[in-house]
């Protein structure tokens, strides 16, 4: 941008030194858990909407695991945490 009092000066801008790496919740298929159960803990824990839960239940089924949600490690933690509380196998990764 230029800059009247100094015409060769540009105006300096703050740049974010660090990014947050993005991490991915991951949950594993068993042969334990109804999709009934894991359709409501992914509503209850991830705030899927019942569709999308239904949806990540069936590619968890078929594909042995799925990647339910995305985010930083702060934020998907407490969620892999409440996950497992509830028996079923989650990891983030």
């Amino acid at each position: 941008m230029y800059n009247a009092t100094h015409p060769l000066q540009e105006d300096e801008v703050d740049v974010l030194d660090a990014t947050e790496e993005m991490c991915r919740l991951i949950v594993w298929n068993d042969e334990v858990n109804t999709f009934d159960w894991v359709i409501h803990t992914l509503m209850e824990v991830c705030g899927h909407t019942e569709e999308q839960a239904e949806q990540c239940a069936l590619l968890i089924h078929t594909q042995g695991k799925y990647a339910v949600k995305n985010g930083s490690y702060d934020t998907l933690e407490p969620m892999c945490t409440a996950i497992c509380d509830r028996q079923i196998n989650a990891t983030v990764e």
